[in-house]
């Protein structure tokens, strides 16, 4: 198995998508990930998800996607002694993962130099909405708020519909991607250095290096992007959504080799003999003659067949497609991007936890054990640390942890 990380213990706290997300990451490639949890409740994410079921036994599939193969212990970390037994944890660790508000860490007692001062060469990453820094860093947020903030949305939406929010929480997830990969980087420097790092992870940073190009434009020439809607970014006339006789098709053809192939796909060499469109200068300049002749075309066909036809002829197309869809493609079986394992609530229920976005050695990696129930590995995890049954004991009829 691809587990780079094997033996790299983690100690998580952070919660909802982007740290947890970050966290499982590492879990998927070898890492031991020890969830610190609130006794009684959980990660928020725990009760949310459309099977009722499960949310109500604490396992929601909000919680199930970024969480799996990571050890649950239960520990309230508003006690003393709760919080003496996250230090000893932490102890033992090579990483410390916190998405709390800037600041709540350190009057925990669990900011960086608190924790460096218990392990010297702790990698200790704080994710959060704007970063350690900078005037924006004691604002709280989430994804929406990120994108509203970012200016994503302003190039999302139309001029005649607004800006437009990205349908799916992606910015948390890219800073979860973005964390890991900052994680792996870091653990690389502390152990050239023997050092101690401190990573600060911020979605708004994350958000602008999704949009790159875009700001290194704006920054560098003062071009402001406009609404964009469906259109393709090289503004091709031959590029962007077209409208076939059943549905959206995302089309390609901004060079010149690519074009050609389109009108031969298209059968209408005639487009090639014009001298409107001979070459991509030309092409943008004559962009409404151009598109009126593709549209007039492309509704002859259905997506599919469109797409189909085109991939014949190495032009890159896709038919829109909705979610479920896309999924039930046999490509993306092939790549092996979930696992499929049982939960148990009332009922079983069989469930699909996304594995890591890439192949290693021809194999995706996947998830191999199941998210664990609220505080299952407390007292497996206290026990390793070689704390007294009776202390255990102890500190569960204080309710400090479950």
């Amino acid at each position: 198995m691809f587990q780079p990380l094997k033996g790299v213990r983690v100690v998580d706290l952070s919660q909802i998508l982007a740290g947890p997300y970050a966290t499982y990451l590492l879990s998927l490639l070898g890492a031991e990930v020890i969830k610190i949890e609130k006794p009684g409740e959980g990660d928020w994410t725990r009760d949310l998800g459309p099977i009722k079921d499960l949310s109500a036994h604490k396992m929601g599939l909000g919680f199930m996607t970024q969480n799996a193969g990571k050890k649950s212990v239960a520990i309230d970390l508003k006690s003393e002694e709760g919080l003496r037994l996250v230090k000893e944890i932490v102890t033992g660790a090579d990483v410390f993962v916190e998405n709390f508000k800037p600041g709540v860490a350190d009057r925990l007692g669990l900011g960086y130099a608190q924790v460096k001062a218990l392990n010297p060469k702790i990698l200790y990453c704080s994710i959060s909405a704007y970063g350690q820094t900078g005037p924006l860093a004691p604002r709280p947020a989430y994804d929406h708020i990120i994108q509203g903030m970012c200016g994503i949305m302003r190039t999302t939406g139309t001029v005649e519909g607004g800006p437009t929010k990205v349908g799916a929480p992606y910015i948390d997830y890219a800073t979860g991607m973005n964390a890991a990969f900052a994680i792996v980087s870091g653990l690389h420097e502390v152990r050239r250095t023997g050092e101690s790092v401190h990573l600060d992870v911020a979605m708004l940073d994350t958000a602008l290096m999704l949009m790159a190009s875009l700001m290194t434009q704006h920054l560098s020439s003062g071009w402001v992007p406009a609404p964009n809607g469906n259109e393709a970014w090289s503004a091709s006339p031959s590029s962007g959504a077209f409208e076939t006789a059943d549905g959206l098709l995302m089309l390609a053809a901004n060079n010149d080799a690519q074009f050609r192939r389109l009108c031969n796909a298209f059968g209408r060499s005639h487009l090639l003999d014009d001298v409107r469109y001979a070459s991509p200068g030309e092409r943008a300049m004559n962009a409404a003659a151009l598109r009126a002749e593709l549209n007039a075309i492309f509704l002859t066909r259905t997506a599919d067949e469109w797409e189909t036809l085109l991939a014949e002829h190495k032009v890159p197309a896709a038919r829109v497609r909705g979610l479920d869809e896309a999924l039930a493609e046999d490509h993306l079986r092939a790549r092996g991007i979930t696992s499929e394992m049982t939960v148990t609530g009332e009922v079983d229920h069989t469930v699909h936890i996304p594995s890591l976005s890439f192949l290693a050695n021809g194999q995706s990696v996947r998830a191999q054990d199941a998210p664990h129930r609220l505080g299952a590995d407390t007292e497996a995890v206290l026990s390793a640390l070689a704390i007294e049954p009776e202390r255990i004991r102890k500190l569960r009829e204080a309710q400090v942890i479950e």
